[in-house]
């Protein structure tokens, strides 16, 4: 199997390439970097084949997947950067990239016949009520910009294609970029408190386990809409931040508040990021790992890195 997988550049598709090349299969990663601009560690992504890629170009993105000839491309290049998306002079860019690079991607599966993975958010619903969203939920109400953007691209995917996979996922972490847990690691190093938001509630998600979750779901052809986090329930801000120090072994403390009394947020964000998962078991997939267990791995990733 022939993968494409764009984004490599960031948490997510540097892990995604490591697991392709983990089971033998060919992978070929691309994102906006003339070479490769990631975390040089030497595994599958320095190694295995990489393509610059605009994917806002419509032609070189037809152009590329119609020379590469992959069985999949999994889009995992986006602007997720969703404070600064709400800035009015970035907007059109946001929607530059998720929208229409998105649809760039699926009309191009679509002329190739292959499959596609977009990597999605909870952001799509409107993040109130404390019900878990299922995957099937289409009460779509973003908060922000790039919420509404990421709920177009899905909208581009499943308008254009039959065979998708679009997996919503919430509070990433991964080895390849910036993340909460740097941040909180950064920042502990140097304060002996911290104030953390308690009232956004949701559950980590750790990109090796979601790669390997990624790779499993395209050895089949179980299209649909899935939700994919870490297991171990759900948590909030300031739950996760204790835990992080906690095992970081930091003697941080950390005070609990709400969202409004921490303010400084451009874009809103959602209280309720409970993802419905049980789809995963349904269709015979093995859901992730608990998030306390991913820290546990992460942090001695780090460690090593």
């Amino acid at each position: 199997m022939k993968v494409l997988v764009t984004g490599v550049g960031g948490q997510l598709g540097h892990d995604v390439m490591n697991e392709l090349y983990s089971r033998g299969y060919e992978g070929i990663g691309s994102d906006l970097a003339p070479v490769y601009s990631g975390i040089q560690d030497n595994t599958a992504v320095t190694t295995m084949p990489y393509v610059s890629l605009d994917i806002t170009d419509r032609d070189v993105v037809f152009a590329t997947i119609g020379t590469c000839h992959p069985d999949v491309v999994v889009h995992c290049a986006a602007w997720t950067a969703v404070d600064l998306a709400e800035d009015p002079d970035k907007m059109e860019k946001v929607s530059l990239i998720n929208v229409h690079g998105t649809q760039n991607i699926a009309d191009a599966c679509k002329k190739e016949d292959c499959k596609m993975v977009y990597i999605s958010t909870d952001y799509v619903f409107d993040g109130q009520g404390s019900e878990p969203w299922k995957p099937e939920c289409r009460d779509y109400k973003p908060l922000n910009h790039y919420g509404q953007t990421k709920l177009e691209g899905e909208m581009a995917v499943s308008g254009a294609l039959e065979k998708y996979f679009i997996i919503r996922t919430a509070w990433v972490f991964g080895l390849n970029g910036n993340n909460f847990i740097k941040t909180m690691l950064r920042i502990g190093k140097t304060h002996d408190t911290i104030r953390v938001v308690n009232d956004q509630i949701g559950t980590p998600t750790y990109t090796i386990d979601l790669a390997r979750l990624l790779v499993d779901m395209i050895e089949t052809e179980k299209y649909g809409y899935y939700h994919a986090t870490n297991e171990g329930g759900y948590i909030s801000w300031y739950d996760f931040a204790c835990e992080i120090f906690r095992q970081a072994g930091y003697s941080t403390k950390v005070m609990p508040v709400t969202t409004q009394e921490y303010g400084l947020s451009k874009a809103a964000r959602p209280f309720n990021s409970r993802l419905d998962k049980s789809k995963l078991v349904e269709c015979g997939f093995t859901p992730l790992p608990t998030w306390e267990n991913a820290l546990v791995r992460y942090l001695d990733a780090l460690i090593t890195s």
